[in-house]
């Protein structure tokens, strides 16, 4: 399967300002969206994903690999869920330091096009042996 990197950025774009709007606001109900955002995604069907094929009618120039995004929305949902139980627990630097964590990851992707994740993704894929 593969994705267009335009989607990936648009959808890191509106991650961005969802997970900033989180730690403005403290809003676990808002980071729990995005959690919902990021299970749809490893799926292939996410919402923001959608949003931009409907915006967009131009054919990408190229596409990617899915399996590297999959990959990092799997660790943005990690996070996200992290930073529930902060939020749920009570426990402020859990909840701020994991949104800060995905919110990273997704403004290096919007502002540079760099899938934090995605280069994770390949690293490990690098260092464990290639199953047979």
């Amino acid at each position: 399967m593969h994705v267009d990197p335009r989607a990936l950025r648009f959808s890191a774009a509106l991650t961005t300002v969802v997970l900033a709007l989180v730690l403005v606001t403290s809003s676990g109900l808002l980071l729990a969206a995005q959690a919902v955002v990021f299970a749809l995604g490893l799926f292939g069907a996410s919402p923001y994903g959608m949003i931009f094929k409907g915006i967009v009618k131009s054919p990408p120039p190229e596409l990617e690999d899915a399996a590297p995004p999959s990959f990092a929305q799997g660790l943005g949902l990690f996070f996200a869920l992290v930073g529930l139980v902060g939020y749920i627990t009570q426990i402020t630097p859990l909840a701020l330091g994991a949104t800060a964590a995905a919110l990273f990851a997704a403004f290096l992707n919007a502002a540079f096009g760099f899938c934090l994740g995605c280069e994770m993704f390949l690293i490990i894929r690098r260092l464990l042996p290639a199953a047979s």
